[in-house]
């Protein structure tokens, strides 16, 4: 009833949600065993999730991954990093959405903070340049990743508001809209990512280590980053 207390809804509200789901389309066996024709709509979908998303790594032009994902009707992300060269990234929203319909192409900028302000402003004006319609999403977990001395992969959560930061900050000097986050994050009280307000550190991580991939914000860093962004947000 947290939210409730805040006044900002109701608890009847906050038990009814639209649900979707997205994974990145990395086995092309599994996401091609799913593509189907679907009634009452034309073309093929990857019935595997709502949102499929090509990779950093495997975003080839000329790669198998683009030229599965261009012919399915669902919406596709694209992972960048601040290596990408952004006429490549912009060659590859053309060929996943020819036609440059809405909502087709997310585009989700995986940098990390000391990358953000140099290697987001090129691709944000040359896509804003073309015209072409995108979704900007910012994913400020995989660019912030790091190995600790005690052999743990953590996140730090003062770099991950940072990059969120920072990229709100390019959007708004490139006069772009900033259309949503992704984070890797679980309502449980594990101890993967170092930092937020109570203060984990490496030595806290082998509290609750329970990730069996990429480390993650657990509850209270959580709510905690969705605050900071909305505070963020407002300042606009």
């Amino acid at each position: 009833r947290f939210m409730q207390a805040l006044g900002e809804a109701k608890v009847d509200e906050l038990t009814r949600v639209e649900f979707f789901t997205s994974h990145e389309g990395l086995n092309l066996w599994y996401e091609s065993a799913l593509i189907r024709k679907v009634p009452r709509r034309e073309g093929f979908y990857d019935l595997s999730t709502h949102l499929p998303w090509i990779g950093e790594r495997t975003r080839q032009l000329d790669g198998a991954h683009v030229e599965l994902f261009r012919g399915i009707r669902n919406p596709v992300g694209i992972k960048v990093s601040a290596k990408a060269d952004p006429k490549e990234v912009l060659a590859l929203a053309e060929a996943l959405n020819p036609d440059d319909e809405p909502g087709k192409i997310v585009l989700i900028s995986r940098m990390g903070a000391g990358a953000v302000r140099d290697g987001l402003p090129p691709l944000v004006e040359t896509i804003k340049k073309s015209g072409r319609k995108v979704l900007w999403v910012a994913d400020p977990m995989h660019g912030n990743t790091i190995n600790t001395s005690n052999g743990f992969k953590t996140r730090d959560f003062d770099a991950i508001v940072q990059e969120l930061e920072a990229v709100m900050a390019v959007h708004e000097a490139q006069g772009t809209y900033f259309g949503g986050v992704h984070f890797e994050l679980t309502g449980d009280d594990v101890t993967e990512c170092i930092g937020g307000a109570h203060g984990l550190t490496e030595d806290d991580l082998a509290t609750n280590y329970a990730t069996l991939c990429d480390p993650r914000l657990n509850y209270a860093q959580a709510l905690e980053v969705a605050f900071r962004v909305a505070r963020r947000w407002r300042r606009r």
